[in-house]
């Protein structure tokens, strides 16, 4: 066969699974009248992934960990909630096979290791339930190894085989994160600070450009800084999602905007 014939690994298929960077929000965003109706609308969009793997901004550890491959209680990683957020339930299937996949698809030097017992975390499970709230669909949670936006990317990129294989990757984070700076909207007011406003539109504006130079400088070049992330694993999952897709460089489909508690909740994916 002619090598012009044969299927090249980056060339776009039908069915390929995007990869999505969205905001999860706290626990609370179950309650909000818009957003779970969002990221519902979002799911209905999708093809039904065989699996799902998550990278979620509230699980850092090194080397790379996969969690539970089988049903594990999840973990309520927040405090000072009402009780009926603590017993929020989601049962999806453990993904052995996933896990097994992940790891062959890792380098040498990318070593892997499992937390049989670790559940999934609200970074997780809280965008899920709207999304496919049947919790039928194998779930898989890996942690990020450190917050390099290099090497998330890398990581990503090594996952982008995933999608073929009806792999839904979803990095959970928020656009903005500074929850120390927005005390005046926890009552409910409307708008955002003019840090949150920055960041988010010099996002927007330097995704849709391509320059993944600048975001991964991000820390020295976005506006809105450090005010938006004081510290930067909301924003990490992003870098992930962008590795795994089939021309990093293309401008994404943004999917959610807006803003909760004065927070950027843009959510995208990339094809």
């Amino acid at each position: 066969m002619a090598e012009s014939q044969m299927r090249q690994p980056d060339a776009a298929t039908p069915d390929r699974l995007p990869a999505l960077y969205l905001g999860h929000g706290a626990p609370t965003m179950l309650d909000d009248e818009s957003w779970p109706v969002e990221l519902a609308a979002w799911a209905r969009t999708l093809p039904r992934p065989k699996a799902i793997l998550t990278v979620s901004a509230h699980w850092q550890s090194a080397p790379l960990t996969l969690g539970a491959t089988a049903p594990a209680p999840l973990v309520y990683d927040f405090y000072g909630f009402p009780e009926r957020y603590y017993q929020v339930r989601y049962d999806s299937p453990g993904a052995p096979e996933l896990a097994a996949r992940v790891k062959a698809l890792m380098p040498a030097g990318e070593p892997v290791a499992d937390r049989p017992e670790r559940g999934l975390d609200h970074g997780a499970y809280v965008p899920l339930i709207p999304m496919f709230p049947e919790a039928d669909i194998p779930v898989l949670q890996m942690s990020m190894p450190d917050l390099q936006p290099a090497h998330l990317f890398e990581i990503g990129r090594r996952l982008a085989p995933l999608r073929d294989e009806g792999v839904l990757i979803m990095g959970s984070g928020f656009m903005t994160h500074g929850l120390p700076f927005i005390h005046e909207y926890w009552d409910g007011r409307a708008g955002a600070p003019e840090w949150s406003v920055e960041f988010d539109l010099w996002a927007a504006e330097t995704l849709e450009r391509g320059d993944l130079d600048a975001l991964f400088d991000f820390r020295n070049r976005a506006p809105g800084m450090p005010y938006a992330h004081p510290t930067v694993e909301h924003f990490a999952p992003l870098f992930v999602a962008l590795g795994a897709a089939t021309e990093p460089g293309a401008a994404p489909e943004f999917t959610i905007d807006g803003y909760w508690l004065g927070l950027a909740k843009r959510s995208f994916q990339v094809r």
